[in-house]
């Protein structure tokens, strides 16, 4: 035991280990180590620039045992804070770092302040020393982070905030850096995700005269990499309209019918996927910032006074537009910047577009962003370029006309859909999914021609003038549950006359576990069974009429005024449609006064909502239709850059598909009949794979065998053939 107590002044991490067990009785033991670390720190100030090792490992042996011996150790925490701030630049890189540690160890212990100790570790950012930067920024974040954890101090947490505040004006660029970093990355950990933190963020690092500071401080608001986007799982389990499927299985199967049962699925996704999606914010920092306009203002003003990288320009623009489209600000003088930019060559231009779709929004004036659209038109959408960039102007007019549908006149419009036949897939896909936006939209501004099939929802669509609202005081469909009062109404009178008559012919079969909506939907079916069949006798009697109406008029006879429509029938059809519409809405408002909704009755508002986009008047139509991609607050570059296109079909990618056929086959040629490939091949076997030199006096002649030979030579093949099986 006297042999061990003389070894523990030089052991000191068995020392450590004794006065943690027992501090009372190893209390000398301690002085005596805290008298050396006096004796050598007095030392290590005549020459701090040298790494002193003894006073590494007597600090942290002290730091480790601070607790054991409060009142010895009160002192302590400040010698090593007056060494790092005396010479904070002169000192070596690894002493320097071992008294930062010691004092972390302090820290966790509460011996220091976390103020003081972040105040003194921001003044040692002015070190050359780039691994203690990002050690110091580690234990930041780390220990804001753990005081947050169980409960917020609010006190404690605005004195930091208002610290980091602070440095991000300092001048020295590598603290203003890693404050905006500290910043950014305790908002994306939830602990500071608050007003203040963005609006400093806003105010503070955007307009930095560092430049470090300012993209830190834009990409910030760019978001980090938005890969986001949300695998939606679009398999058919998902949804099933259970409507359309049981009138479907009932009803005569034509490739019509087929074509709508897969236009009700496509309809259902969307109405479901739109019910379940909540609403997603891609840059929920812009949402917090208190004065948008104004931060716009200051921006775009920095933007054109900038001198500043291209890329950096960018990042301006991009989050210039970002702002513009999310709170709905008037910033006129954007739309003329970016035209002057919207050129083929220009570098990055996709991009560049993107944000022109970004600002674009229905407050938007038509004539403010009317030169957007010129400089598109005229120098993406001509003849003279090539069929890619064509179609990347078509998709930008498409993304800027679903924000602001005003944004193009009609004359324009009409002259971008005539490329709907062009000879290249890519511009007439562009062309046809533009048709497609506002067939949904604004349908008056197309040709006639163009406007597709007339639904129940599209006669619905009002065109929107510039500013208007539509504001519904009912609920859109609803006037269906009216309906369904009356179809019970009929089956009980059904069912009396069933009780009445016997006849098993006079009634049809109805499915008895089938729910009312399925029962309307597929009474609904039948009169669009009805309906195909009266279109196409109409389609069969139009040749035949032709016919009748060309022998009457040589006859010199005059053709039957029954057969033309007039004028005053179409008003007539007009006025009916619009009774139609508001008894409709007279209803729904009824309805909704006098019941509360239950979620049967949604769900029968949904479908006949989705009913609408199918069940229509009877129009012919000859441009595919197509679903439109739905428009959220950010715009994704993938849909300017979308581009249907035939991949290039070359050599190397010919044989690439070749090689790939070739995967997981037998190898082509002779194959043995071997059960056992490792097994000996037979002498007639190996003949084939031998040089010819070596079996050509084989070769010489026919030699011919005695029937005897034959015979045995038959008989050992019939052996040899019994054994191997």
């Amino acid at each position: 035991m006297v042999r061990q107590n003389n070894q523990l002044p030089n052991n000191l991490t068995q020392l450590q280990n004794l006065i943690k067990r027992d501090p009372e009785s190893y209390k000398e033991e301690f002085q005596q180590q805290l008298a050396h670390f006096e004796t050598t720190l007095e030392i290590f100030n005549l020459n701090p620039t040298q790494y002193n090792k003894k006073l590494d490992e007597q600090a942290m042996f002290l730091a480790q045992v601070a607790q054991c011996y409060l009142n010895e150790m009160k002192q302590f925490p400040q010698k090593i804070v007056d060494i790092l701030k005396t010479h904070n630049t002169t000192l070596h890189n690894e002493m320097r770092l071992a008294l930062c540690k010691c004092l972390i160890l302090l820290r966790n212990k509460n011996f220091v302040t976390p103020f003081d100790l972040m105040e003194l570790f921001f003044s040692l950012l002015k070190c050359q020393d780039k691994f203690l930067r990002e050690f110091l920024k580690t234990h930041i974040i780390t220990d804001i982070k753990n005081m947050n954890m169980k409960h917020k101090d609010m006190k404690l947490n605005s004195t930091l905030q208002n610290f980091i505040f602070s440095m991000l004006q300092d001048s020295n660029a590598k603290a203003a850096k890693l404050s905006v970093d500290i910043l950014v990355e305790l908002y994306h950990k939830n602990i500071w995700n608050d007003h203040k933190t963005v609006n400093i963020i806003a105010d503070i690092g955007c307009f930095s005269k560092i430049t470090k500071v300012m993209v830190a401080s834009l990409k910030f608001f760019l978001g980090r990499d938005e890969e986001q986007e949300k695998k939606d799982s679009d398999s058919e389990d998902e949804i099933d309209p259970k409507d359309t499927m049981i009138s479907n299985k009932f009803n005569k199967k034509t490739r019509k019918r087929e074509k709508m049962v897969d236009k009700v699925k496509k309809i259902a996704k969307k109405m479901k996927k739109k019910k379940q999606k909540a609403p997603i914010f891609n840059f929920s920092a812009l949402h917090l910032i208190n004065n948008p306009q104004g931060f716009a203002e200051k921006l775009f003003k920095q933007l054109e006074a900038s001198n500043e990288r291209f890329e950096v320009k960018l990042m301006m623009l991009d989050v210039t537009s970002r702002l513009i489209g999310l709170h709905n600000l008037f910033l006129f003088n954007y739309y003329p910047f970016i035209a002057r930019l919207l050129l083929p060559h220009q570098r990055e231009v996709t991009r560049i577009l993107q944000f022109a779709a970004q600002a674009s929004h229905e407050l938007v004036p038509p004539e403010v962003i009317e030169p957007v659209m010129k400089a598109i038109a005229n120098n993406f959408i001509t003849e003279r370029n090539s069929t890619d960039v064509m179609a990347v102007g078509l998709n930008a007019v498409r993304e800027i006309c679903a924000r602001c549908p005003l944004a193009i006149n009609e004359d324009l419009l009409r002259d971008l859909v005539q490329y709907k036949n062009y000879k290249e897939k890519s511009v007439m896909m562009a062309a046809r999914s533009l048709i497609q936006l506002y067939r949904q939209s604004m349908p008056e501004l197309l040709h006639k021609k163009d406007r597709g099939r007339p639904t129940e929802a599209s006669l619905e669509l009002k065109t929107k003038k510039y500013g208007e609202l539509e504001i519904n005081d009912y609920i859109p469909g609803s006037e269906v549950l009216l309906q369904k009062e009356e179809i019970t109404d009929k089956k009980d009178k059904n069912d009396k006359k069933k009780k009445k008559k016997d006849d098993s012919d006079s009634e049809e079969w109805v499915d008895v576990a089938s729910s009312d909506s399925e029962i309307e939907i597929t009474s609904d079916s039948d009169t669009s069974d009805d309906e195909e069949v009266e279109e196409e006798e109409e389609e069969e009697t139009e040749g035949k009429d032709g016919e009748n109406n060309e022998e009457e008029s040589q006859n010199g006879d005059k053709p039957n005024e029954s057969q033309t429509p007039k004028e005053g029938d179409r008003k007539i059809l007009k006025a009916k449609r619009k009774l139609d519409k508001e008894e409709k809405v007279k209803n729904a408002r009824e309805i909704a006064m006098e019941k509360i909704f239950t979620d049967e009755d949604f769900k029968r508002i949904q479908s006949a909502q989705i009913k609408k986009n199918i069940s229509g008047v009877k129009r012919k139509s000859n441009v595919v239709e197509e679903e439109p991609e739905e428009t959220g607050e950010l715009v994704q570059l993938s849909a300017i850059e979308n581009i249907y296109k035939k991949k290039k079909h070359d050599k190397s990618a010919r044989l690439e598909t070749v090689m790939k056929g070739r995967e997981e086959r037998d190898k082509f040629g002779y194959k043995d009949r071997r059960k056992n490939i490792h097994c000996s091949k037979t002498n007639r076997e190996k003949r084939k794979t031998k040089n010819y030199q070596m079996v050509k006096h084989k070769a010489k002649g026919k030699i011919k065998r005695s029937f005897k030979d034959k015979q045995i030579a038959f008989r050992n093949y019939l052996i040899k053939q019994k054994k191997m099986r």
